[in-house]
């Protein structure tokens, strides 16, 4: 099993930026895809981005494509979400998630744990 903290939300401006990070323990880290995914008030939990294992290889959700930035660190259990230039509509709680399988991209079920989310708020 794997225990997964998220931290670094908070209220943003319209074209601000913040930097979401997720500190996993537990199980080995490099066992595990990991990803980011969002769900704002009234609607379904939806995939924001993905990465490999070893870091390599990386997937996004076309809403934030080249706005925001995953990436890991093995060597200190990490995995963060750089995201610019955000928008009202980024609003959400954001939940970093493991993926045993190791390709599980957007494919919500393939994820095994999950954090306890972090609220992002995108307003002026």
């Amino acid at each position: 099993q794997v225990q997964l903290v998220e931290s670094g939300g908070g209220l943003v401006q319209p074209g601000g930026s913040l930097r979401l990070s997720c500190a996993a323990s537990g199980r080995t880290f490099t066992n595990y895809g990991m990803g980011w995914f969002r769900q704002a008030p009234g609607k379904e939990r939806e995939f924001v981005a993905f990465i490999s294992r070893s870091g390599g290889s990386t997937v996004y959700a076309d809403a934030v494509k080249g706005r925001f930035t995953i990436s890991r660190d093995n060597a200190k259990n990490t995995v963060d979400l750089q995201m610019n230039s955000l928008k009202p509509e980024d609003t959400a709680v954001y939940y970093c998630a493991a993926d045993p399988s190791g390709h599980s991209g957007s494919y919500y079920p393939g994820y095994g744990y999950w954090g306890q989310g972090t609220q992002v708020t995108v307003s002026s």
